[in-house]
């Protein structure tokens, strides 16, 4: 027999199980300045982004023994692309794998290390692994700083440095 009493609480629970997923498919709430700045480090340093993809994010790389980079600043991937990317690397291409378990259980794009083989190119190993925090901190960077920003320019690159910096120099005010 069914229980009338607690019915009156239905529509209360079957509008917040309704409201759930869409909840958590919506993006992170603005980062702020210290995780930006912390991404930013990560992104020159412990990740060296920078050697493939440039200070700037846009392909001009600061080291030519390095693969050539996508350009961050015109890419099309949204912030979910972008973190998948950097975990999982790029199959066939040049970008690493900065997960350190990426291709050990099929949790990057349902493949393992075994499967790799059957491209002709090989992923390099990157410079550091990355814990998901220190992922999304880079893509925080990234989406602030550095995607959708358009070509680097004096103001761009007072704004993305914070002050006037010696890679400005190069940029006519």
């Amino acid at each position: 027999m069914l229980n009338t009493r607690n019915l009156s609480c239905v529509p209360f629970v079957l509008a917040v199980a309704l409201a759930a997923p869409a909840a958590k498919g919506q993006d992170q709430q603005t980062p702020s300045a210290s995780d930006i700045a912390d991404g930013m480090r990560l992104y020159e340093q412990k990740g060296a982004c920078q050697a493939c993809h440039g200070w700037a994010g846009d392909g001009h790389k600061s080291d030519s023994q390095m693969p050539d980079g996508a350009n961050l600043r015109e890419t099309k991937l949204n912030r979910a692309g972008l973190v998948t990317t950097i975990k999982c690397g790029r199959l066939n291409s040049q970008m690493p794998a900065f997960d350190k378990f990426a291709y050990s259980d099929g949790r990057c794009y349902g493949k393992k290390q075994a499967d790799l083989k059957a491209y002709p190119i090989r992923m390099p190993d990157p410079a550091a692994t990355l814990q998901p925090r220190e992922i999304d901190l880079i893509v925080d960077f990234l989406m602030a700083k550095v995607v959708g920003k358009g070509p680097m320019d004096h103001a761009k690159c007072v704004d993305f440095w914070g002050s006037e910096a010696d890679a400005c120099k190069e940029f006519s005010k």
